[in-house]
This record gives C-alpha cells, structure tokens and sequence, in this order.
C-alpha cells in the first residue's frame, strides 16, 4: 500500500513538495485554502535566478530548479523562456564589480562582461548613453507566473496518485489528521506550506523563530507594440547590493557605502530595479522590499513612482502604459538562512520562509526535503 502525504498551501514550495512525493510514488492530498494558488507564488518577476544566489549549495540548487522547472514546461504546457540576465553598470565602480564578479566566476558558471556595443546586441531596451559595460550570464530563465503556477497545479492534479482539496483552510493539526472546520484528512505525513500565512497553525513555532514577512510592490506595462521584445531581464546598479551572489567581488562594499550615500531613502524602502517580459509581450518591473509582520496593506504611489523613475535611467521601451499594479507579500528569514525546515512532530514538518527566491530555490529544495525526510 502506498504511503500518503498532506501538503498544505499550493503556492511553488507547496507543489515542489507535492512533484518530489509524487515522484516517489507517495500519494498525495494538496490542500489550499484558496480556490486557486493566488498568494506571493504568482505575484512576481518569474525569474528564475541562479545569478543571485550564493556559490555552493545554494546555486546548485537553483540550477536543480531551473531543470525542473524545463522539465515542468513540457509537461504543464506553459511557456519557459531561457533569457539569461543583464546587469548594467553605468559608474567605473559598478563596471569594477562587474569585473571582479567575472573572474571569480571563471570555471563555476557562465559570467561574461560586455562592453556597451555587446550589451545593445543582446537588448534594444538598454540604454548606452553612459553605459561602461555589462554583467552577461546565461542561466537565468522566465515563466509567466500566474501561467505557471496555475498550469503546474493543474498538471499534479492530473495524476493518479494526487488530489486537490481547493478553498479548504485548515485550521487545526491533531497527530496524522488535519481538519477544514469538522472536516478532516488524514496522512503517514504532513507538510506544512502556508507561506504569508504561517503563524496561523504554529504561532508558537513562529514567535520563537527568526522569521519575518516582506512587502513587495510591483507592476506591470501592457505588451509591447508589434511583438518587441527586450531581450534578457535587465538590472542596474541597485541589483548588485542587494543578492548574495555578488558578494564575491571586493569592491561590492565600496558601492554600497556609495549607494548608501546617493540613493538612502532607495534603500530604506528594498527598492532594487529590475525588468522582465513575458511570453506575452508584457513587462513586469518593480520591486520594493518592506519588512515586518505588520504591513501596511495599501500600496504608496511614490514607491511606484520611484521604481518607474529610476527604470527609466537605463531602459527604454516602446510603450510606458501601465497595465496593473499589486503587492505581494512573502516570508523572509531574518538570520541569513535560505529557507525554515522544521519538524513538529514524527508527522508533521514545516518548509518556508525561501524569502524572494520561491521561484528559484522551490523545486530544488522540495526534492531535497523528501530525500532527507523520507
């Protein structure tokens, strides 16, 4: 008889988990307390982004997750493009930590730096005046993620050996058996996958864990005219500071400190700048990073403003309109650690707190969570 799990929450750590199990041969109940995934999992870049995560086992893992989620395309039939990643630097400094990043790159992964000619050939988008040159790496990829996201549900649901139970909110944990109200399931294991919504089962888990919620705001422009496309995702100066996988170049502190000084209020609200587009032809631009565990649940115009303002210094683009705005809001450990894996009990096991990097790290970490459980 095969054994069977619960996994709750269907946003990108919830169905990582739930393709890990299945793989295994675990049946499988997904429960999702809304009637589709509509949380921080499909409010975002798409990007995924191995360029931003530390060398180690932590780009490795983005790189698991970049396979699979190839692999994921094809059978969830949605669209999976292979952009590679632009970061422009406009200053010596930045153009310093472009080549610095470069050369300890050499024999690990792709990292080329261009000059501004090079740069205008891979994206019409960029903007040259003042370009020094640009960090071109090739690994990093695009989904739309509402598509994804929906498609990837859909496509688990499709097998045999799992279900979905769709607008059902647990709200207590009793040994193997989960209840919605007096309904109840029951299962050899649990998987605990809220995102956002994590205090609600464990508060006590939660208030003694170094964990914290962070508020993004995005937005995006309609399709560009007559199919124009940008090319790779684009960045600036902003997005060096602000992953991990830069740290690696010396000079890194010496740009912040600049940073610091140029841009302090950028900085007070996360705001980093960065583009992607679509299989569509629309843009999704943004973002902000607010922390706390009580955030303001109204969006500010001036952050939006910011974004759009400083956007607007090194890319340029067919058509400005914006299509639609929102914010996402995700959970973000505050230790410097990639992800919280817990264990409750024989049964039950907490995964969360992947911070923005769902869409990289979920489908790499769901595989090495079973492998570790199970």
């Amino acid at each position: 008889m095969n054994q069977s799990a619960i996994v709750i929450g269907a946003g990108i750590v919830g169905l990582a988990i739930t393709r890990a199990l299945s793989n295994k041969g675990w049946k499988v109940k997904v429960i999702e307390r809304n009637p589709r995934p509509v949380g921080a999992s499909i409010r975002n870049f798409g990007m995924v982004w191995p360029v931003g995560q530390a060398q180690g086992e932590t780009f490795d893992r983005a790189m698991r997750s970049r396979e699979i989620w190839l692999e994921m395309s094809k059978k969830a039939r949605f669209g999976a493009e292979q952009t590679g990643s632009l970061h422009l630097a406009y200053t010596e400094l930045e153009n310093e930590v472009v080549g610095e990043y470069v050369y300890a790159m050499q024999g690990f992964k792709s990292a080329h730096h261009l000059s501004p000619s090079q740069t205008k050939e891979k994206s019409p988008a960029a903007i040259t005046l003042g370009l020094k040159g640009a960090l071109w790496t090739e690994e990093e990829m695009i989904v739309n993620p509402r598509e994804a996201i929906w498609k990837t549900a859909d496509y688990l649901e499709s097998l045999e050996n799992v279900t979905f139970e769709w607008n059902k909110a647990i709200s207590q944990i009793d040994g193997n058996k989960v209840f919605s109200g007096k309904e109840s399931w029951e299962a050899d294991l649990i998987f605990v996958c809220s995102g956002a919504d994590f205090e609600t089962l464990y508060p006590e888990v939660y208030s003694n864990t170094p964990i914290t919620k962070c508020k993004l705001q995005m937005m995006r422009l309609v399709k560009q005219p007559e199919n124009w496309r940008i090319g790779p995702p684009l960045c600036a100066g902003l997005s060096f500071i602000h992953y991990k996988g830069f740290h690696v170049a010396p000079s890194l502190s010496k740009l912040k400190a600049v940073y610091e000084d140029q841009y302090p209020e950028m900085l007070d609200l996360g705001i980093h700048i960065m583009v992607s587009q679509n299989g569509s032809g629309q843009l999704t631009i943004g973002d902000s990073h607010e922390y706390g565990l009580h955030l303001d649940p109204f969006d500010r115009q001036d952050i939006n403003d910011k974004i759009l303002g400083f956007l607007k210094t090194f890319a340029s683009f067919k058509d400005w309109t914006t299509e639609s705005s929102w914010h996402g809001i995700y959970p973000k450990m505050t230790n410097g650690a990639t992800e919280f894996i817990h264990q409750i009990n024989p049964q039950t096991w907490i995964v969360n707190g992947l911070g923005g990097a769902g869409m990289t790290l979920s489908f790499g970490l769901g595989e090495e969570v079973t492998e570790r459980i199970l």
